[in-house]
């Protein structure tokens, strides 16, 4: 008789009760079956359990909604392509406070949860930062008790799944959904029709309306994400494309045509299969577009029907009042057909006017930017906007003109830059609708992620706005959930931080964490902060050896970076920095070895599939790795490690193991980054440039506690016009390194490409666009300082516990908080 077969099953769907907890995943187990009757294994055991806490969900979701309907207060919907959930089972028990009596539920199976936990795939909807800001924010949502929605696309295979094969990295489809994911719930009467192509028909009293085309039918699955300690549980309602059974040609099919029979099914799994595809061939940017525009409208139909469903309650009912019970944020430009197709359902379905319907709009939609790298600044080609979406088209050429029509009669001194403030490029050789300036004149708020960022979309990228509508643009630092980036996913580190502040309050008031400044020097804490750091650092050492079969001495300095792979975030920075250490380790006597700080250099993220330079970094992580680790005399002092597949899961386990935590982008190019908080607030020292919200972390955790190396901001633009002049002098030891890459030292793959986009003084790929060579001696110089300081174990344990101390500010809860009252206009609305 197995464990399982000793726990009787019991429907108990809200018990904390361990025994009836049990005796809940046994009941689903039975009754709620995915698998054949006699396995009770760990995957089984997990969906199970999953189920039961969905139980636990579903009561507190079903009372949040209906409490919102109650109350109708004023709601944000959040749309944004991504969102990097993460694994959610550890997540819920830990929100719901339920931990503890799971963990013994568990046991009765003979089970680990932590293991159960581990069965659980990473929900694939996004690619990085700009999708766990996203999933965080969610959280932060649900906890503020502040009434919201969640707006995405359910992707069968997300990303991908990278692997690290002889040839670099490879992509395969991620297999989130092979099986069904348990946390979804399909919403079987929440269809909405999406159109596609068609024209544009002028009825006699000059009404216009789109017709004609394909149209696929957008179905919701909602997700519950519930707050910490709270009732509330809000919902990431993500849709689906789907074609009806009438979209079936039954002739054609008997016919033998099966693929014409099943044409528009086909299309419809297209729009949801992967996130990003590549764009480079018409069909893809057709594609990308589609699904833009699937999220945009499948929303927006879903917003309007759940206002017009309250509006007879209220006492005028007028359209004029949904901007004060609809905030609508747009996460970067993805979303941006949110506004035309706004404008488009309330004149051409309602019957607006134009005026009208642009107040509305105007007052109800607001964009964050995430970026200043031209390329994500989103261009669409006007032949194909007027392809897909004929009226939106029309739409758009309306706004780009009354803006146009807006500047001249108002401000005379601004006609010479209309031309690079419209919507429109009317360029002849191509054409393009610029989002970003779609987003800033029809949103009532534009704020930037940092406050470098900030000022820069200020002083520099929308410059010419600002001085129109001075009041349009804000600050919002960034912020991450600490409840998944140290209470659940650092036990160890969250149980001495609560022990030392005498409260667990921190985990939802993180200003709390500069208690722990006084007890800095404490050498209590720092024997047990020590030895919760070495348990994270062997946990993540048998990961490392699980995945890369590469053994990792947890005594030595863990150095991390995990991030997008991006020219300008400049891995190759790191790289080559770890290349000069390991030449001049092979330079060195055995003697003057020992004396050397034995150091693990540990990188991680995915290289777009068309990105070549990224997937060459990749590469040569992977190659310098092969030999610097197999080589006898200098792998106890060196190892370099490529983490594959990088995810939310795995960023759990690097995160809390890390001690040095390299944000080395191009200063100005990173708006924020969130993974910089993350380590922050774990006790890892960041080496990094003044970029992004290291400026903030800095000046929060102390100027003594961050290694700071290279170029600023302000300095940049000038720093490319003198090499574009020859003027730059490239350091010996910058030059050293290349030249033994070139050598052959690392195998026989040709980095010459690579190694030639930092040479030259100018050019398209050449020309060292993002300084690597500029700030590589003081990058050298700065690594030479973490190698000291690392020797004065006091010290460095000193610097880890002020990291902590100063992550208060970079909670997601106050970020969320400032947006509810700055730019939303809503407040908290708890379950009574």
């Amino acid at each position: 008789m197995s464990a399982a077969d000793k726990v009787k099953p019991a429907a108990s769907p809200a018990s904390e009760d361990p025994s009836a907890i049990a005796g809940n995943i046994s009941y689903h187990a039975q009754y709620s079956p995915h698998f054949s009757p006699l396995a009770f294994g760990p995957e089984q055991a997990f969906y199970a359990t999953a189920e039961s806490v969905r139980d636990h969900l579903l009561q507190r979701w079903n009372d949040t909604y209906l409490h919102f309907h109650k109350t109708d207060p004023k709601q944000t919907y959040y749309l944004s392509m991504e969102y990097l959930q993460g694994r959610a089972l550890t997540n819920a028990v830990g929100n719901l406070a339920i931990t503890g009596a799971y963990a013994d539920a568990l046991k009765k199976f003979g089970y680990e949860l932590e293991a159960i936990a581990g069965e659980e795939r990473d929900a694939a909807l996004g690619n990085g930062g700009l999708g766990r800001l996203a999933s965080c924010f969610l959280d932060s949502m649900a906890t503020l008790n502040l009434p919201s929605w969640g707006y995405g696309l359910r992707y069968r295979y997300g990303l991908f799944k990278q692997r690290i094969a002889k040839e670099g990295q490879e992509e395969i489809a991620e297999d989130w959904l092979d099986k069904f994911s348990p946390w979804e719930i399909v919403r079987h009467d929440v269809v909405y029709p999406i159109r596609f192509f068609g024209h544009v028909e002028i009825s006699p009293d000059g009404k216009r309306k789109w017709a004609g085309g394909e149209v696929l039918n957008a179905l919701a699955y909602d997700v519950p994400i519930p707050g910490y300690k709270t009732k509330n549980a809000i919902s990431l309602r993500l849709w689906d494309a789907t074609a009806t059974a009438e979209d079936f040609n039954l002739f054609q099919f008997n016919d033998g045509q099966y693929e014409s029979a099943a044409q528009l099914h086909s299309r419809a799994q297209q729009i949801c299969a992967v996130l990003y595809p590549g764009d480079a061939t018409e069909e893809g940017k057709l594609l990308r577009l589609k699904q833009q525009y699937f999220l945009c409208s499948a929303s927006l139909q879903d917003i309007i029907f759940r206002f017009k469903e309250r509006k007879s309650d209220r006492a005028s009912g007028k359209w004029s009042e949904f901007p004060s019970k609809v905030a609508v944020q747009m996460n970067d430009t993805h979303p941006t057909l949110a506004i035309p197709e706004l404008m488009r359902l309330l004149m051409d379905v309602e019957g607006l006017g134009w005026d009208e319907a642009w107040a509305v709009t105007n007052k109800t939609v607001a964009y964050t930017n995430h970026t200043v790298l031209p390329e994500a600044l989103e261009k669409w080609s006007q032949a194909v906007m007027r392809k897909l979406l004929p009226r939106h088209m029309e739409i758009i050429e309306e706004i780009d003109k009354r803006f146009r029509e807006m500047v001249i009669s108002t401000r005379k001194d601004m006609e010479g830059k209309i031309e690079s403030m419209r919507v429109l490029d009317n360029n002849p050789e191509k054409p393009v609708v610029r989002m970003a300036n779609l987003c800033v004149v029809a949103g009532h708020t534009v704020n930037g992620v940092a406050e470098l960022h900030s000022n820069i979309l200020k002083q520099e990228l929308f410059a010419d706005y600002v001085s129109i509508w001075p009041n349009k643009f804000q600050n919002k630092t960034n912020g991450i959930t600490p409840r998944r980036w140290l209470r659940f996913c650092n036990p160890e580190l969250s149980e001495i931080v609560t022990k030392w502040l005498k409260t667990d309050q921190w985990t939802s008031n993180l200003d709390l964490l500069t208690g722990l400044r006084k007890f800095a020097d404490d050498e209590k804490l720092h024997a047990e902060w020590a030895a919760a750091k070495l348990a994270s650092k062997k946990r993540l050492a048998k990961h490392v050896l699980d995945v890369t079969g590469v053994t990792i001495d947890p005594n030595s300095l863990f150095d991390i970076q995990i991030k997008r792979i991006h020219e300008y975030k400049r891995q190759l920075l790191n790289i080559l920095g770890a290349v000069y250490r390991y030449k001049k380790l092979k330079e060195m006597s055995a003697e003057e070895r020992k004396k050397v700080t034995p150091r693990t250099v540990m990188v991680g993220g995915k290289a777009f599939a068309t990105y070549t330079n990224a997937k060459r970094i990749v590469k040569l992580v992977n190659d310098v790795g092969a030999v610097v680790n197999n080589d006898a005399d200098v792998n106890q002092y060196l190892k370099v490690v490529f983490i594959p597949n990088y995810n939310v899961s795995v960023a759990e386990v690097l995160i809390p193991g890390s001690e040095l935590s390299q944000h080395i982008s191009t200063a100005g190019m990173e708006a924020s980054g969130t993974s910089n908080m993350k380590f922050s607030l774990n006790g890892c020292v960041i080496i990094g440039t003044l970029d992004g919200a290291n400026v903030e972390i800095r000046e929060e955790v102390g100027q003594d506690n961050f290694f700071l190396f290279g170029a600023k901001a302000d300095q940049i633009a000038g720093l490319r016009k003198e090499r574009e002049n020859g003027l730059f002098k490239p350091d010996p030891r910058f030059e050293e390194a290349k030249q033994f890459i070139r050598s052959g030292a690392f195998g026989t793959y040709d980095y010459t490409p690579l190694l030639d986009s930092l040479e030259g003084n100018t050019g398209f790929g050449r020309g060292d666009y993002f300084l690597v060579g500029y700030d590589f001696p003081s990058y050298i110089d700065a690594q030479a300082r973490v190698d000291e300081a690392y020797k004065d174990k006091k010290k460095w344990i000193k610097m880890s516990i002020l990291n902590t101390a100063g992550s208060g500010k970079f909670s997601s809860d106050r970020t969320i908080d400032q947006y509810a009252k700055e730019i939303w206009g809503i407040s908290a609305c708890p379950v009574p």
